[in-house]
């Protein structure tokens, strides 16, 4: 795979503003890589079922490019059950900090025996390297990495983590571009999408831009009452379900 550049076509749009881009940046070709999103906002509505954002961008010369986006960060507690006296509980759990709600990651070639594990995981290229670090020490590593092998199962069955590696694709020698999709369940924080570009097996430059994925509309006044007036919230909660319910043994018994 390395060394062939896979051909394709930007949108008109993209390329247009893009090529704007890096026509109003004095510096933009002086840089070893300038990269940028089809849109810095996800707006999720009550039918939002899923989007796709395209990154796309422009090196100076030959390289792979590897693009990593990850966010937002929060603590997960994995739990292990056993079957006691015939009934499953949670007999142990490990509490992971600053764990991201979702990554994915794209590659422009493979980077198996090209780029050394310590660059990777410095830079967090790939699941192997997300740094997953635990709340408490762990004294035991293969518990530490059974339980971290766990979370990151449970993330990819939710869809949040990528299962394959994406494709950056080449347009020429200097534009790329990568298609990141976001499922329904994506949560709503502040995300941040990486670009590296590697040469000899080391990163020789790298961009970071964000990304912001909110609720709008309906949706986003619901979830803000639901947050501010909990316990209101609650309350009606309760009295729309039993309306509901009653309203429907009358006109059962209508019936």
């Amino acid at each position: 795979m390395r060394g062939v550049r896979r051909l394709l076509i930007l949108p008109a749009g993209l390329l247009a503003g893009f090529i704007l881009m890096v026509a109003t940046r004095p510096d933009a070709w002086a840089q070893s890589l300038v990269a940028d999103l089809s849109s810095h906002l996800i707006a999720i509505t009550t039918g939002f079922t899923g989007t796709d954002v395209v990154l796309f961008g422009a090196v100076d010369g030959e390289g792979d490019v590897a693009v990593v986006v990850q966010g937002p960060e929060g603590e997960v507690t994995v739990r292990h059950k056993d079957r006691v006296a015939g009934i499953w509980i949670n007999t142990d759990e490990i509490e992971f900090a600053r764990v991201p709600a979702f990554y994915t990651v794209a590659l422009s070639n493979t980077l198996d025996g090209v780029v050394p594990p310590a660059v990777l995981q410095r830079h967090e290229i790939g699941l192997d390297y997300i740094r997953l670090a635990p709340v408490k020490k762990i004294d035991k590593a293969e518990k530490l990495a059974e339980y971290r092998a766990a979370l990151i199962r449970n993330k990819q069955r939710m869809g949040l983590y990528t299962t394959e590696v994406g494709e950056v694709s080449f347009l020429g020698q200097r534009l790329f571009r990568t298609r990141i999709y976001f499922p329904a369940n994506v949560p709503t924080g502040t995300y941040t999408a990486s670009v590296f570009l590697i040469r000899d097996g080391d990163v020789v430059s790298a961009q970071t831009t964000p990304l912001l994925v909110s609720k709008i509309g309906f949706s986003a006044s619901v979830a803000e009452f639901a947050q501010r007036q909990s316990v209101f919230y609650a309350v009606l909660g309760i009295l729309l379900a039993v309306s509901l319910g009653w309203l429907a043994g009358i006109i059962f018994r209508k019936s």
